[in-house]
């Protein structure tokens, strides 16, 4: 008996390779919608990729004609010349629709947590747009809402780490009291397995078991890799255009406004239960030799269509 199919976009890049291991691992055959064909394949050829191409949705429909399960993790992270949040929204979009032509029976969703079509940010207002899309669909679904990713591959810890290596003093805009609940990225990937599995509509705010306060964490991870500094409040401008100035000499965005004020208003905390098991200051303690050791630039993921 041949094992039903499962797509996940972008298995080539961060979030998207997880699910897909585990999918693998689970028996599943399992194929990648992905702009990121020509990077290498960590998989040796066990997942078929596809191109995400959503200016033909109807090669989009014909990829997934067969598929049971679309796990979606595509998205963009701030407006860029070569991409924006518009257009991200609009994609998916295309992708939800593609997929319900296509007969998919269930999508697993990456959203963000407190998203609300009434925010005055992009980010959160056209996670809940797509949110209320597919509630509407008519397609079974699972949204899983995480705040802030950790694993190997991941962006903020990182970066985290690698200023405190480089610099005496950390900067953290305003008080640095707002909380945050990062979550492992393969804790998440199993949360989208599971989910992946069931036929309930529900929505998951996928945290981790950690809750700290922005400038807690900083002191947590300089603790742990040897590079205690002196954690200052900064007025959040002045945060903004010298992590600007960093990125200019870095050619990428290390935060946007948009991300300060999410953080600042407390957008990545949720009073839920965690929904993964693994701490982020155990998983730091085992990878503290490589933590922070290279700056991860996220806009030459991004541009090089590593989603």
């Amino acid at each position: 008996m041949t094992s039903e199919t499962h797509a996940v976009t972008g298995a080539f890049g961060y979030s998207g390779k997880y699910i897909a291991r585990r999918l693998l691992d689970s028996g599943k055959n399992t194929i990648t919608l992905t702009n990121s064909s020509h990077r290498q394949d960590p998989f040796e050829g066990k997942v078929k990729a596809f191109p995400l191409q959503f200016h033909k949705p109807q090669d989009l429909e014909r990829s997934l004609e067969g598929v049971s399960v679309l796990y979606n993790t595509y998205w963009v992270r701030f407006n860029h010349r070569t991409f924006t949040h518009a257009e991200a929204v609009a994609n998916t979009k295309t992708l939800f629709e593609a997929a319900k032509k296509a007969g998919v029976k269930r999508i697993v969703h990456v959203s963000i947590t407190n998203p609300s079509i009434d925010s005055p940010l992009e980010y959160f207002r056209g996670k809940a747009e797509l949110e209320a899309t597919l509630a509407n669909s008519g397609i079974s679904h699972a949204i899983l809402r995480p705040t802030v990713l950790f694993g190997r591959e991941d962006i903020l810890v990182n970066n985290m780490a690698w200023v405190l290596r480089r610099s005496p003093v950390f900067g953290v805009f305003g008080h640095g009291r707002y909380k945050l609940q990062p979550i492992y990225v393969d804790d998440l990937a199993e949360l989208a397995v599971t989910h992946g599995a069931g036929s309930e509509n529900i929505i998951v705010d996928a945290i981790g078991p950690e809750t700290f306060e922005y400038r807690d964490l900083i002191q947590a991870i300089g603790r742990i890799i040897g590079k205690e500094r002196w954690v200052v409040s900064v007025p959040p401008w002045f945060g903004y255009y010298s992590s600007a100035l960093i990125g200019k000499m870095l050619g990428d965005v290390v935060i946007t406004r948009e991300e300060i004020r999410g953080l600042m208003d407390g957008l990545l905390h949720v009073e839920s239960p965690a929904a993964g098991r693994t701490k982020l200051t155990d998983w730091a303690r085992e990878n503290k030799t490589q933590l922070g050791i290279r700056y991860a630039n996220e806009l030459s993921r991004r541009v090089n269509h590593t989603k």
